[in-house]
């Protein structure tokens, strides 16, 4: 039986506050980011029946993950990066951080980034912001997310992608 997946976009991160910001490269959460996260964490009613946590390889939602969801992994739940789900444009702030930086940066941190491929963030071929590639991707994200034996998983990724894999549109012509 396909699995039950909470999808969650990340909390505010720096390039939200403004498109001045929009050049800077895979921007951190700010305070405010924080603080939704926590608030998410106090709120969301199922952290007991999730048993995998998924995120898009940006700092920005692996921080959203850690945080809103410390209690899954305090319990041992599984935190793994996965490259499909990342965002849509290749502007700067939609631009992940190579794989040897987010080792560094995440290197304390129980996030698996094993699926991670060396080029995942070069925003051509595979990972380009093009819709057959971003419609691609998200085909390839939700059949990997159905064989998955867990029950129950969150999903943590960006506003763009959600709308590419839930293929619901209804109100965001921007992104089509």
């Amino acid at each position: 039986m396909a699995p039950i997946i909470h999808l969650v976009r990340h909390a505010q991160a720096v390039h939200n506050l403004t498109t001045l910001n929009h050049g800077m490269h895979d921007p951190a959460l700010t305070p405010h980011g924080e603080n939704q996260c926590l608030e998410l964490q106090s709120k969301f009613p199922h952290h007991d029946s999730v048993d995998l946590l998924v995120c898009s390889p940006l700092q920005r939602t692996i921080q959203t993950t850690l945080l809103a969801f410390d209690p899954e992994i305090s319990r041992g739940v599984q935190c793994i990066a996965l490259p499909e789900v990342q965002e849509t444009s290749d502007l700067p702030c939609d631009t992940g951080s190579n794989l040897a930086k987010l080792k560094d940066m995440f290197k304390d941190k129980p996030v698996d980034l094993t699926l991670l491929p060396e080029d995942w963030d070069s925003k051509v071929g595979k990972w380009a912001p093009e819709q057959e590639a971003i419609e691609r991707r998200c085909r390839d994200a939700r059949q990997w997310l159905k064989t998955r034996g867990e029950k129950a998983i969150v999903v943590v990724t960006h506003g763009g992608l959600l709308h590419y894999l839930t293929e619901d549109w209804a109100g965001c012509e921007d992104f089509q």
